[in-house]
């Protein structure tokens, strides 16, 4: 068992060892910026990555603080599904209210890789893999959709 500490050092590593893997990759090395992440250009729209001690999470996250905006964003979002998922296996999951730890409520469309702990360095490949491959899947499919969006709700 790891101390809070020692929690918070590996959880350092893991994301610096991502980010010199991103560095390699064939997509990625010629890239300024690797990941659009929060700079969406699109307000109360981020895409994020997640790590636990269970799965691995690619998402697009709505996040507005208002609900009723919230949930416009992702009914908007839902019209475009078949756009959002093109290019993946499986059907995305699509959670129109999820609770983060925080308490806040946010809408999340992701995709997942259960069984699997950034604790156990050995899986660290498997987790970078999936999050390479379906975030540069899931970011180019919305910035694919941007102008549309930004013309429907802003």
């Amino acid at each position: 068992m790891y101390s809070k500490d020692e929690v918070k050092l590996l959880r350092k590593e893991f994301w610096i060892v991502f980010a010199q893997r991103c560095e390699i990759h064939p997509e990625l090395r010629y890239r300024k910026k690797k990941w659009v992440l929060y700079d969406t250009g699109l307000a109360g729209i981020d895409l994020k990555f997640d790590v636990s001690r269970s799965d691995a999470t690619v998402m697009i996250e709505v996040n507005s603080r208002k609900e009723e905006r919230r949930l416009e964003i992702f009914e908007a979002l839902q019209k475009y599904r078949k756009f959002l998922e093109e290019g993946f296996e499986e059907p995305l999951e699509w959670d129109f209210c999820y609770e983060r730890e925080s308490g806040q409520e946010v809408c999340r469309i992701y995709r997942s890789l259960p069984n699997v702990d950034f604790h156990r360095q050995n899986q660290w490949p498997d987790i970078f893999n999936f999050f390479i491959e379906n975030m540069l899947i899931l970011e180019n499919n919305l910035m694919d959709l941007k102008d549309v969006l930004e013309a429907e709700l802003y």
